[in-house]
């Protein structure tokens, strides 16, 4: 088991909810993992990613990256069921998840009248997620995925902005309006 002391001491803490700016970016993460993992840790790191595998039987190597895609491939699932049925349409092809925290997440987050909202309570439950799923060890490979992640879900959250997105939407709908005209 690698112990990744130098490592995790050179990664500065920040708070993946709190609007500030993040103390780095995933790819100054990445570089630095380069250097102080090994290759096969280092490449785990580099194919980390907020969209889980679509086959679910195949083993990422670690523990805790199974049980964070399990659960993300989970909560997107029942995300799809409860927009099916809330479209009225037939949800035969999405596989039917069982765990019902997942559940419940995502029926409060489609309950939600502000798309901003649903996705900020989403980001906060997968950040609960990866707290719950932390490794004990600090300084274990798993601590820096764990960490990755929380950065890359900081990093995406960041990039809604209320203001962008009414203007994007605006554009949009002038563009379908334009077209059915």
């Amino acid at each position: 088991m690698e112990h990744l002391y130098y490592l995790v001491a050179q990664l500065p803490a920040f708070s993946a909810t709190q609007d500030q700016k993040l103390p780095i970016t995933s790819a100054y993460f990445f570089d630095l993992c380069t250097r102080f993992m090994s290759p096969e840790a280092a490449n785990a790191v580099r194919n980390l990613s907020l969209e889980p595998p679509l086959d679910a039987t195949e083993s990422t190597g670690s523990q805790f990256l199974d049980a964070w895609y399990t659960k993300e491939r989970n909560l997107r699932l029942a995300l799809a069921q409860i927009r099916a049925l809330k479209m009225k349409k037939e949800a035969k092809d999405i596989p039917i998840t069982s765990d019902g925290e997942v559940i419940q997440a995502a029926r409060t987050a489609t309950g939600m009248d502000s798309p901003l909202s649903a996705e900020q309570f989403l980001n906060e439950y997968r950040i609960g997620v990866l707290d719950k799923l932390a490794p004990l060890d600090q300084f274990s490979v798993d601590a820096v995925y764990n960490y990755g992640l929380r950065l890359m879900l900081a990093e995406r959250m960041k990039k809604f902005n209320r203001d962008e997105g009414l203007a994007s939407y605006h554009t949009i709908y002038e563009e379908i309006l334009g077209e059915t005209k």
